[in-house]
């Protein structure tokens, strides 16, 4: 999860609405939607709601593994997704709205350099008292805005996977890597790894090609892609460019 260090702003610009809990379970604010009610056919795999991510544990604020994104960003992948399923593909859903108190949890965890326990997966080439200055880590995220996606390619038929805490864990960038059911792409998600960015060196010609794929799709959707991780793309047209949102993830209702 390479985030994007984005520039301080400061005044009007730089609003981040808390909001601990909604008046009801699982209620969204104005602008947002659960995805599953836009595009149930999509398959969702919420990394940070569970223990397989780089942290290894759920991050605070994920209550449910839900996709939570704004109508026009659950919209525009809903039409991607239906292109795609004309070919027999679906989408594999990472991540979707971030709240802020999670990227604050992801910046606590970097600071102690002595939790390890994902390194061997996620970042085996990393020192983890560089992921601040690499970039890999950062006091804010664009994901918290809404309308930005963490996502792959797998066949419609592709079997459902699991992982269990105990499970061996294995370089993200080796071929015999954690196994997730979608198409090749070089590397898995969460990689922190240069293997992971657009036209890395050192990946398949079938991992570049399902890139392309997913790049140019995403881009005929209104979708921009971030150089650095193949699977993250944020909605041109975002409607909360400058907001960054603190509600939890919470089941729906």
């Amino acid at each position: 999860m390479r985030l994007k260090i984005l520039p301080r702003i400061s005044g009007a610009a730089a609003i981040l609405l808390v909001a601990a809990h909604s008046t009801h379970a699982g209620e969204l604010p104005d602008g947002f939607v659960y995805l599953r009610d836009v595009a149930p056919d999509i398959r969702q795999d919420m990394r940070y709601a569970g223990e397989h991510n780089f942290v290894g544990r759920p991050i605070v604020g994920y209550e449910a593994a839900e996709c939570v994104l704004s109508a026009p960003a659950a919209e525009a992948l809903r039409a991607a997704a239906a292109e795609l399923a004309e070919e027999g593909f679906t989408f594999r859903i990472y991540d979707c709205y971030r709240p802020a108190r999670a990227v604050a949890d992801f910046a606590h965890w970097a600071r102690d350099i002595d939790d390890l326990a994902m390194q061997a997966e996620f970042y085996p080439r990393v020192d983890k008292a560089l992921l601040f200055e690499l970039g890999y880590i950062a006091e804010r995220s664009g994901h918290s805005r809404g309308s930005t996606v963490d996502l792959a390619i797998e066949p419609v038929d592709a079997p459902e996977v699991s992982w269990s805490s105990g499970d061996a864990l294995v370089d993200c960038v080796l071929p015999e890597r954690f196994a997730e059911g979608t198409l090749e792409f070089g590397t898995g998600y969460d990689c922190f790894d240069d293997h992971a960015h657009h036209g890395a060196k050192g990946i398949s010609a079938e991992a570049e090609a399902n890139r392309n794929k997913l790049k140019d799709l995403l881009d005929r959707h209104g979708f921009a892609a971030y150089q650095e991780e193949w699977w993250h793309y944020t909605l041109r047209n975002e409607p909360f460019p400058d907001t960054y949102f603190d509600f939890v993830v919470a089941a729906r209702p």
